[in-house]
């Protein structure tokens, strides 16, 4: 790959981006992904503030049956419905936008499905009556986040709002991304639309405060005179809103007080989002597994080393820095001491020591490629090694190893940068374990992990820890890591050409 394009993906994965990279969905089982629209998976309860400020339910919500290369994870949906019109939803929007600045997000807004008046309706317009559910096209907002939920880029149509037309020419290109937030004061009504929310939030604003601002904005950007805003309100907006934006309030997840001024409900939620997109499936059910929280950097290294047209150079240098950032990671869930000291200027600091009886060990060949980060975290550290050879395609395996004397008085961190099938790396556990490791005490270090490999390590030996920087789609038929990243030993040393 040549510098420049090494650079340009770099510079591309930092700072806030609200729409990223395309990622194709897969299906295990099946190339090509269906076209219908997905459910959402269940998402947990919202928190709740002492001071009312946010309320929290339960949600419930079909099991979603695609996954994404993304390490299995759909985007994380969020719902959003005014009070009533103009009670401050699109900065609530903002806000969460500003805050997530390190996650894709894109805001996909329900007035864009407006249906199109035809010429006999939009010379009465005044008669139209826009704050009802039959308004929109809800069936092309099903199929535009069904496409969104399976992580493929959508166009999204333009409304115009002073002709009453959707744009023929022109449309708003979505691509896939990390947060969805759906905005409209009406997603709430269908529940097919409900189904594929993570979380719902219902912003609650005075009643007052709706009607100034929506004459406000009406007039000013929609070229609409103070007389038919109030004239509209009275026979449309205020009845829809009694008889469809309010009843829907009982299925908020989140109720936000005074919209984009109560700070404490969005931080909240902001950080219930956080916690959502740092948490692969599989580390719900196997709590010892990791996964180092991905950012723009490591996302933009990861494109980088997956990317087969690169220079050797360049893999090794990549795959290096996420390496160290997986190491560093599995140190941290070392044990440790408290321990005070005097700092230069006499003041007492108390810190942590260090775990000091640690090891590490490399399945030969790929986990050679951990080893220099490794010791560039711990100085002085022994690092024994494991060779483990099929022969023939029966399965079995031939065990070579070469391991510290004092291995079963150590912690131990097992160093491979793919983990697969699983097969192997239990081989090698049970190589530990027999040398008197306890299983609790090691930890298993990955740059790419496949569900099948950690569901097959970690139900084998629950107490053992796994650390990854990323959670792949699952195996091929040939039982290699797709997306992946190839034969890693091959391209890390050179060898594969």
């Amino acid at each position: 790959m040549p510098e420049k394009a090494v650079d340009d993906v770099m510079d591309s994965a930092v700072g806030a981006h609200f729409s990223g990279l395309r990622l194709v969905a897969l299906r295990l089982s099946s190339p090509s992904a269906p076209s219908s629209p997905s459910s959402a998976k269940a998402a947990a309860a919202a928190a709740a503030h002492s001071n009312g400020a946010v309320y929290a339910n339960g949600v419930a919500a079909d099991a979603a049956e695609l996954v994404s290369p993304s390490a299995l994870r759909q985007p994380f949906v969020i719902g959003r419905v005014s009070g009533g019109t103009a009670s401050g939803k699109t900065t609530v929007c903002d806000m969460i936008i500003q805050q997530l600045h390190d996650h894709r997000v894109v805001l996909v807004n329900q007035d864009s499905f407006y249906r199109g008046l035809t010429a006999e309706e939009s010379a009465h317009a005044q008669d139209y009556n826009f704050d009802h559910p039959d308004a929109f096209d809800t069936e092309q907002l099903l199929e535009c986040m069904g496409q969104l939920k399976r992580a493929q880029p959508v166009n999204v149509p333009i409304y115009d709002f002073k002709n009453h037309r959707r744009s023929s020419e022109s449309f708003r290109k979505v691509n896939a991304s990390d947060v969805i937030i759906l905005e409209g004061i009406l997603v709430f009504h269908d529940q097919r639309v409900r189904n594929l929310m993570d979380m719902k939030i219902f912003v609650d604003t005075d009643a007052d405060i709706r009607l100034a601002r929506r004459i406000r904005r009406d007039t000013v950007e929609r070229g609409r005179d103070v007389s038919s805003v109030l004239e509209q309100y009275g026979r449309f907006v205020k009845p829809a809103f009694d008889d469809f934006v309010l009843p829907s309030k009982k299925y908020a997840d989140v109720i936000i007080p005074r919209g984009g001024d109560n700070h404490v409900a969005i931080d909240l939620i902001v950080q219930h989002i956080r916690t959502k997109l740092g948490q692969h499936d599989l580390c719900k059910i196997y709590p010892h597994v990791y996964v180092v929280q991905t950012t723009f950097q490591i996302r933009g290294m990861h494109t980088l080393i997956r990317d087969r047209d690169i220079t050797t150079p360049d893999f090794v240098f990549y795959s290096d820095r996420l390496i160290r950032l997986v190491v560093e990671h599995g140190l941290g869930h070392l044990p440790f001491t408290e321990k005070q000291i005097i700092t230069p200027t006499g003041s007492i600091y108390m810190g942590v020591e260090f775990c000091k009886k640690l090891c590490g060990v490399s399945i030969v060949r790929s986990g050679e490629s951990m080893e220099n980060a490794l010791r560039a975290c711990c100085k002085g550290i022994k690092i024994g090694k494991i060779l483990i050879h099929r022969v023939g395609d029966n399965g079995q395996q031939l065990i070579y190893h070469k391991l510290p004397m004092d291995i079963a008085e150590r912690h131990v961190l097992l160093l491979d940068p793919v983990l697969g099938t699983g097969n192997s790396a239990n081989q090698a556990i049970e190589l530990l374990i027999r040398k008197g490791v306890p299983e609790e005490r090691i930890i298993f270090l990955n740059l790419i992990s496949a569900p099948e490999g950690i569901q097959c390590v970690c139900k084998r030996f629950p107490r053992l820890k796994i650390v990854t920087s990323e959670i792949d789609t699952g195996l091929s038929e040939e039982y290699r890591v797709i997306p992946g990243l190839g034969e890693y030993g091959d391209r890390y040393f050179g060898t594969d050409n």
